[in-house]
């Protein structure tokens, strides 16, 4: 990318400064501090000049939006065409507060939909079991059947609205209703947009939010693929995690790596199930999070639909130019967030936002102020939504493509973080893939060591949060925070009998058998969960079926 002759000249210039103009400045003044880290503890220098990037390919590292490698972005045109999808996460208490939430947020802008589900509807029981106690509808909103479903999305029209849902292990079920409430709505399957989270990987690796151990859930997300390929094309049929990964307390090269090193294994996986690798790959989408250092994540972003193309092109032959693009959600960094100095976290969420802009996401979600605490009120989920259309419609970074292109330390540390995932993949090979470093610990092992390293640097004041290790005042701010109504547990489990009651009973029992059945043979079972969904079987009761046919995992313990 540069002639020799004039990298030479550079690299004298370089040091005729650093011995002359900065040696003078260092003898009288002092950096202020010996080493500059980055929020992962890599290395940055004082200065970067093309010396950093003088082996860089364009046309192999960079090249052009909306073409192989996608360093640049997945679409020709990026923000020029369409802005990104302003996707609030929401859901509380009872399908009938979230709907209320849902529309203000679409009165306020809100481009899309982005569903929370309480503990209960993740871990697979109904609002009424003895493990819901106490959880309903306190970390998202409560779904037990169909017709809590119906009531969530009540005047929403769904061949309108895209719908992401963070949703795992209960994902196949959560999808059905979703279809079964379009198809009440008069919208055929082909006609919604969406994604479902539906990555177990990292459930095992970070969350914890599994139910089935790994082989009978690695068969659900591949059955949700066969099935959506052919019934249901527009739906992104996972959306591979790593922001969990980072919340975590993992660095971002390891985000990055373990979320990619997941998605090559759930490829892989349905590859071997005999499915065209171009007839599902075009809908797998990524999540990743958005942190603090802002110049890191950005590069982050560009490297990993570089690493992405690169994977699919050359490890699994795809040949359609979309089984290569890496498309990604992305959510400001809920770890970044203080319940000292709250309002702080909209600085912080600010920056995090317009870095998952610079770095080219196709949606965002940005954290509201008040998470520290609790669910986000109206009104600080509203300055959360603000933020997004402020960078978008004001700030002007959405006018041209990949603004920092060619800056000497953006492609520099894109370089650096593409080798330091390289790197963990061989590792992760070395020990037999993804589900063999799993029952070895090695995620949790190095995720933890970077936790621990980081917490230490935070309270030695080696690293810096505002509010928290520096510039304190030791007062206390009064927020008006949102407050679940305690009476959604009663009210949730007299909706469940009632149903019960209502219901063709003798049909559920019909249909529950026959997803017993599928699952001892190897029938894709999306199909059988739709008919039960549809005659208002339960999560809970869907969920018990298989449990009594998979088990349930326990997760190793590893020192």
């Amino acid at each position: 990318m540069f002639e020799k002759d004039k990298l030479e000249e550079l690299k004298k210039e370089k040091k005729e400064w650093e011995e002359g103009s900065l040696k003078k400045v260092l003898d009288k003044f002092a950096e202020r501090k010996d080493e500059f880290m980055s929020i992962s503890d890599a290395p940055i220098e004082r200065l970067y000049t093309p010396e950093e990037v003088e082996g860089l390919d364009y046309s192999e590292k960079i090249g052009y939006p909306g073409q192989f490698p996608f360093t640049r972005g997945v679409q020709p045109t990026m923000y020029r065409g369409k802005l990104w999808t302003m996707r609030q996460y929401a859901g509380f208490g009872s399908a009938e507060d979230t709907n209320k939430r849902y529309k203000y947020l679409l009165d306020q802008g809100q481009t899309g939909l982005s569903v929370a589900f309480d503990l209960p509807t993740q871990m697979g029981y109904d609002s009424d079991h003895q493990m819901a106690l106490g959880e309903v509808g306190k970390c998202g909103v409560s779904i037990s059947s169909l017709k809590d479903m119906e009531t969530l999305f009540d005047g929403i029209p769904l061949d309108k609205v895209s719908t992401s849902m963070t949703i795992n292990s209960t994902a196949a079920i959560l999808l059905a209703m979703y279809i079964a409430v379009a198809g009440k709505q008069g919208v055929p399957p082909d006609k919604i947009t969406g994604t479902i989270q539906n990555d177990l990987l990292k459930e095992y690796i970070a969350r914890g939010t599994y139910i089935f151990p790994p082989a009978p859930s690695m068969r659900i997300v591949t059955d949700i693929f066969d099935y959506c390929s052919k019934n249901v094309p527009r739906w992104n049929t996972i959306s591979i995690s790593g922001y969990h990964i980072r919340e975590a307390g993992s660095t971002a090269a390891q985000e990055l790596a373990f979320t990619l090193a997941n998605g090559m294994t759930y490829v892989d996986s349905a590859i071997k199930k005999g499915l065209d690798v171009d007839k599902f790959a075009p809908r797998l989408s990524f999540f990743f999070n958005s942190h603090n250092d802002f110049f890191e994540e950005i590069a982050k972003f560009r490297a990993a639909r570089r690493i992405w193309a690169k994977i699919m092109a050359e490890k699994f032959g795809a040949k359609n130019p979309k089984s290569m693009m890496l498309r990604f959600h992305t959510q400001t960094a809920g770890c970044s967030l203080t319940a000292q100095q709250p309002y702080n976290n909209i600085i912080r969420t600010t920056l995090e936002a317009l870095s998952a802009v610079l770095g080219g996401t196709q949606s965002l979600h940005t954290n509201s102020m008040d998470e520290a605490f609790a669910l986000p009120s109206e009104e600080s989920v509203k300055v959360a939504l603000r933020t997004q259309q402020v960078i978008g419609f004001e700030s002007g970074v959405a006018n041209t493509i990949d603004p920092l292109a060619g800056s000497y330390f953006i492609e520099a540390l894109t370089d650096k973080i593409e080798k330091e995932v390289l790197e963990y993949f061989d590792q992760i090979e070395a020990l037999g893939g993804v589900l063999a470093a799993l029952e070895r610990g090695f995620f949790h092992k190095e995720i933890a060591n970077a936790s621990y390293r980081y917490q230490k640097e935070v309270e030695a004041a080696e690293k810096i949060v505002v509010g928290v290790n520096k510039f304190t005042t030791g007062e206390e701010t009064q927020m008006n925070l949102l407050k679940v109504d305690p009476g959604v547990q009663k009210k949730q489990e007299d909706q469940i009998k009632a149903l019960k009651e209502e219901r063709d009973n003798k049909k559920v029992e019909e249909l529950l058998g026959g997803i017993r059945q599928a699952a001892k043979g190897d029938d894709n079972l999306i199909p059988y969960i739709t008919e039960a969904v549809k005659e208002y079987a339960t999560l809970g009761e869907i969920c018990d079926v298989l449990r009594d046919v998979f088990g349930e995992y326990k997760e190793q313990t590893v020192f």
